[in-house]
């Protein structure tokens, strides 16, 4: 089948990637002409594990191609919308402009019978508005909304090998068309048993941010805990093993720390509030509100964290930060809790080195008054206390004897719960965590 795929963002690219992997033939067209170059030439714009090859293979076989004009998408059959949808400046609301942009671009280029596809994560009635905007176009054409659900750092299998595939489409015989559309789209999948799940519009929009704000609430209220725990002598880490073990509960999302980031959870449970309050049901998520605080809590309690163990004051004292993406295996750093923490010690007078594996590039640009370094032993050298904000595996499998001979004085602050105590204590580290004694 010959399909396009309107934004080559994270999600857009890696989508179409899959998509021509899969063995259809995929038009990508994006209206930023550095990233559709660098993508031509078979080069990732972002670091996402296995995709530079998987990209690599399809450019090269010319399965997949890219471009800046979107005439190129006439004749496909199928048209994917994966523009981003961030949190407006003004308001917790999410930004629809792109959207909206990129579904006017298609209209000119539809032909009788294509599907939109919109996998962008957006406030429920936004399919209804748009199929409006898409029958008027081209009175055959039929949207469908196909919600995402990849994980930086595992996207490239998630869109390969999901776990759920979700259409939302209209009722009557164009939402069946529609759906056997997607069928043949996704034929690979579906012949392994992957689930598919058929509903309505407000359904399919509602199943992405009502995932992410639970997986957010999970989040926070580990980390509630602890902050108990932190107060009445407890230890987060056993308690969160202890009821993990009840199937109700699971030990998944359970992990106690410095909280969530990146440019969907923050967001998407930001624009989640923000839609049901439109639709004067805010009480029913208003706990979703406490879900954010908690989050950013944990922020702060890092940074006072630091000023305890310094004594008090962190001005002219050297911070080594591991860590500045927003999780390990990315080199994304929207709302970064590591890059947020080194940020505001670097405010509060603190002398902030900060290293990353992936991610010192697009951190620089984020927080370009801060010092980074690739090179984890120059972090180190000399530091008063060493952060541990991001699990990557070279953080985690850091050798303490190694660091106690680099830094000034052996204080290592674990904001993930990554490292093994009894190793780094027996090494002589000073070791503290969020919601551990």
């Amino acid at each position: 089948m010959r399909i396009s795929v309107i934004g080559l963002g994270y999600l857009g690219a890696v989508h179409a990637a899959a998509l021509a992997a899969s063995g259809h033939e995929v038009v990508g067209v994006d209206v930023d002409a550095e990233r559709v170059a660098s993508l031509a030439l078979g080069k990732a714009p972002f670091y996402e594990p296995g995709f530079d090859d998987l990209l690599a293979d399809v450019v090269r076989d010319g399965r997949l191609r890219v471009g800046t004009d979107v005439s190129e998408v006439a004749g496909c059959a199928v048209h994917f919308v994966c523009v981003g949808t961030p949190q407006a400046a003004d308001s917790a609301a999410a930004d629809l402009r792109f959207v909206d942009a990129a579904v006017d671009s298609l209209l000119p280029h539809l032909g009788a019978g294509d599907v939109v596809v919109g996998k962008s994560t957006v406030p429920v009635g936004t399919a209804e508005r748009l199929a409006a905007v898409v029958g008027a176009a081209a009175p055959e054409a039929v949207l469908v909304w196909n919600p995402e659900f990849l994980r930086e750092g595992h996207a490239v299998d998630d869109t390969l090998h999901p776990d759920r595939i979700v259409y939302g489409v209209p009722a009557g015989p164009a939402g069946v068309r529609a759906a056997e559309r997607l069928d043949a789209v996704y034929e690979a999948a579906l012949s392994r048993g992957v689930p598919r799940i058929l509903a309505d519009y407000p359904t399919a929009e509602l199943v992405k941010v009502a995932a992410n704000s639970f997986l957010a609430t999970k989040i926070s209220f580990i980390n509630a805990m602890a902050e108990l725990c932190e107060v009445a002598g407890g230890d987060v880490t056993q308690l969160a093993d202890a009821i993990g073990h009840d199937a109700r509960i699971g030990r998944s999302f359970l992990n106690a720390g410095l909280g969530f980031g990146g440019g969907c959870l923050p967001k998407d449970i930001r624009a989640f509030t923000a839609r049901a309050d439109e639709l004067g049901a805010g009480e029913a998520v208003a706990f979703l509100g406490e879900v954010d605080r908690i989050n950013n809590r944990r922020r702060e309690r890092m940074v006072e964290l630091a000023t305890e163990v310094l004594g008090g004051s962190v001005s002219g004292r050297r911070v080594a930060v591991l860590g500045a993406a927003f999780k390990p295996e990315s080199d994304d750093v929207r709302d970064s809790p590591a890059l947020d923490v080194a940020a505001r010690l670097g405010e509060a007078g603190a002398d902030v080195i900060v290293t990353d594996p992936r991610a010192v590039p697009t951190a620089r640009v984020r927080q370009p008054r801060l010092a980074f370094t690739e090179d984890l032993e120059v972090a180190l050298a000399g530091a008063d206390v060493v952060l541990v904000l991001t699990e990557w595996r070279q953080f985690r499998d850091l050798d303490p004897v190694r660091a106690g001979e680099l830094v000034a004085r052996r204080t290592v602050l674990d904001g993930r719960h990554a490292l093994d105590r009894t190793a780094w204590e027996s090494a002589g580290w000073r070791y503290r965590a969020l919601g551990r004694a």
